[in-house]
């Protein structure tokens, strides 16, 4: 049996908190180490796999979009609820408290780097996601379904096949830049009315907080497969992130869910 992490992100005192996730071991670690086979998961488009890496090193949106949090709203990159990995949420009260649908990054927060398969650990609390979100989750990803990188669609149609309940969105604009149109579009609600779930503080959390998602931030998954470059800005991006809770900079609150301690689990 798979044991749970030793102890969860958030304050027991609160369950939940709108302070910068303490930076825990990773659990996974203890489980699947960097040298396991379920770590080192087959990646999609190897031959196309370099553009792909290299355009997520260098994102000129989400650097543009860095300046402009920074120079005006500060806010924007802090997300709503910080924990381990989706073990610690509540998907069934999620839906009590009125969301429609989920939307999740792929690369790092359900899966290994660039890989289609589901991280082991979190078979469960998706099972649990798909039983209060039939039919209404989906992926957003930065490499999977973007146009530039997957023009066919192929990587697409391989995590959609592999991952049983999940719809890639395909979208033209890399996070944080763009709308909301094509998952407003697919989920037939406005993204105020979605949770979205990402493992990166300038992309994901911009993003959705951009347009209106109740915005989950997950610890990585794997550094197996991770660029040293990645590695290096997840750094700066949690100091930075940091320092702006340090001035006294809090997350915007949702209209859903005011109290955002209810929807994480205090022993998933």
């Amino acid at each position: 049996m798979l044991r749970p992490p030793p102890a969860p992100l958030l304050p027991p005192a609160s369950r939940a908190s709108l302070l910068p996730p303490h930076k825990a071991a990773n659990p996974n670690a203890e489980t699947t180490p960097a040298t396991s086979t379920t770590a080192r998961a087959t990646p999609m488009g190897v031959a196309a796999s370099w553009p792909r890496a290299l355009g997520q090193r260098f994102n000129p949106g989400g650097v543009a979009a860095v300046v402009a949090v920074a120079a005006s709203e500060p806010r924007l990159a802090l997300p709503h609820v910080s924990v381990q990995d989706i073990r610690w949420l509540d998907w069934a009260e999620l839906r009590r408290a009125g969301f429609r649908g989920v939307v999740f990054d792929k690369d790092n927060t359900l899966t290994a780097p660039y890989a289609p398969e589901l991280w082991p650990l979190l078979t469960t609390s998706f099972d649990q996601c798909r039983a209060a979100f039939p039919g209404a989750i989906a992926v957003y990803s930065n490499s999977a379904g973007l146009k530039q990188y997957d023009p066919d669609g192929s990587d697409a149609s391989t995590i959609e096949a592999t991952i049983d309940g999940v719809h890639v969105i395909r979208h033209d604009a890399k996070k944080p830049a763009g709308a909301a149109k094509e998952i407003e579009s697919y989920f037939d609600c406005s993204a105020s009315d979605l949770v979205l779930v990402g493992d990166r503080y300038f992309t994901d959390v911009i993003y959705g907080n951009r347009n209106g998602f109740l915005t989950v931030f997950t610890e990585p998954l794997s550094f197996v497969g991770e660029s040293y470059i990645v590695r290096k800005v997840r750094k700066l991006e949690a100091y930075i992130i940091n320092y702006w809770y340090k001035k006294g900079h809090r997350p915007i609150k949702h209209p859903l869910l005011p109290d955002a301690r209810t929807i994480v689990k205090f022993d998933p």
